[in-house]
């Protein structure tokens, strides 16, 4: 990757040549060119700002300095084989905020080109030079919701969020999954030698956990500590639905005519593994029709479970199961279409929702009863958890297993 910065103070960018950036440009993964905006100047004075048309404090950066030092970048990347053209990223207030889900995306460009603006910014027809007559895609980027002196501070996160990103720049490339903001959440804690630390008479222990050298129950407890301290420093970077962990934190009610088409994509989505497990496509939940969701809602009891809404109206729905007195047989309390969003399975929220179903069987049911697929042997082993038994012989529907579970 190719950068060049174009600024009035050089000097200000010499940390790029240190650690992991600096490394990466001597081992030839990054290559970092900074111009000083004055080289491009023809006064004596080397003047590179002016009062602002209009009136107002401060200096505005004047377009010609701009325009020629733009113009020598781009001929001198070409010549150097960067590529056509550039990127050129703006830092300013005023511009999309910067997050690692655009440095991302800027990490992909073969070639970024920064215009350090200082003052009162650079006059906007430098822009329009850039787009038009250049060919250049502008964007101009926000550090965040402050102001800065200029942008030369912006490009130095900027450039350190991207190159790190390149291959071979971080030696572990594990570790850039598991930072903060990676997968919307921040990171967990993280803790080194010794276990336990005598801190002037007070013991500070390493939670258990992370010396069990059981896996699986350290990346439970490091996701729990990833939502809980996003939901308590950040709550914006969390959907609703992040921090949902029982049906409790949920809005569940009977569902109507308005559900439906949500409960048909809810279902086809839960449903699709259970096709794939089966080597068939022929699946009831998959096959519906939104006219077969809504002409099921008078024959069963429809649960809706969706995180909870706003002002701006109800929120997803993550989450649903149908209940039923078996037509012609009082005894049987039937539970159907038991469904959690793929996003939030293995918190309980299905185990929740069977219970439900089971909490609403009138005095006179001596039976639960529920379907699954016969090659769904997860499902089979959580059902049987759950105190059901496998019914031997065909279930109710073509491929499925029934299982049963007498009332206590």
């Amino acid at each position: 990757m190719r950068l060049d910065v174009v600024t009035i103070f050089p000097d200000y960018l010499a940390p790029l040549g240190l650690s992991l950036i600096g490394r990466a440009q001597r081992a030839g993964l990054l290559s970092v060119h900074v111009h000083d905006l004055r080289d491009a100047t023809e006064d004596r004075h080397r003047t590179v700002d002016d009062t602002p048309y209009g009136g107002g404090a401060g200096m505005v950066m004047k377009p010609e300095p701009w325009a020629a030092a733009l113009d020598r970048l781009v001929e001198d990347g070409r010549s150097a084989g960067a590529g056509d053209r550039p990127l050129l990223v703006v830092p300013g207030p005023g511009g999309t905020p910067f997050t690692q889900s655009m440095a991302r995306e800027l990490a992909e460009e073969p070639w970024l080109a920064f215009a350090c603006g200082r003052y009162e910014g650079i006059d906007e027809r430098v822009h329009e030079h850039a787009a038009s007559t250049l060919g250049l895609r502008v964007e101009v980027v926000s550090l965040g919701d402050y102001v800065l002196n200029g942008g030369e501070v912006a490009v130095l996160a900027m450039v350190e969020a991207v190159a790190r990103l390149l291959p071979g720049v971080v030696g572990n490339a594990e570790s850039l999954v598991e930072e903060s903001h990676e997968g919307g959440l921040l990171e967990y804690p993280v803790y080194t030698k010794p276990a336990s630390w005598d801190d002037a008479g007070t013991v500070r222990e390493v939670p258990a956990v992370l010396l069990s050298g059981d896996h699986a129950a350290i990346a439970a407890w490091r996701h729990a500590q990833r939502l809980e301290r996003t939901a308590r420093r950040r709550p914006d970077l969390l959907a609703p639905s992040a921090t949902v962990g029982t049906l409790a934190d949920l809005d569940v009610r009977v569902a109507t005519a308005a559900d439906a088409p949500e409960i048909l994509v809810l279902q086809r989505a839960c449903w699709l593994p259970e096709g794939q497990l089966a080597n068939s496509w022929v699946v009831p939940p998959l096959v519906e029709t939104l006219d077969d969701v809504l002409a099921a809602l008078p024959r069963w009891t429809t649960y809706a479970a969706r995180v909870r809404g706003d002002a701006a109206g109800p929120g997803r729905l993550v989450g649903s199961v149908r209940c039923r007195l078996r037509p012609g047989a009082e005894e049987v309390w039937e539970t159907g279409r038991l469904m959690v969003a793929p996003d939030l399975q293995g918190r309980g929220l299905g185990r929740d929702l069977l219970a439900l179903s089971e909490s609403l069987a009138p005095p006179s049911v001596r039976t639960f009863w529920l379907n699954t697929g016969r090659t769904s042997e997860g499902n089979i082993r959580r059902y049987k958890r759950a105190g059901y038994r496998v019914v031997q012989g065909p279930g109710a529907v073509e491929g499925t297993v029934d299982l049963v579970k007498p009332r206590r």
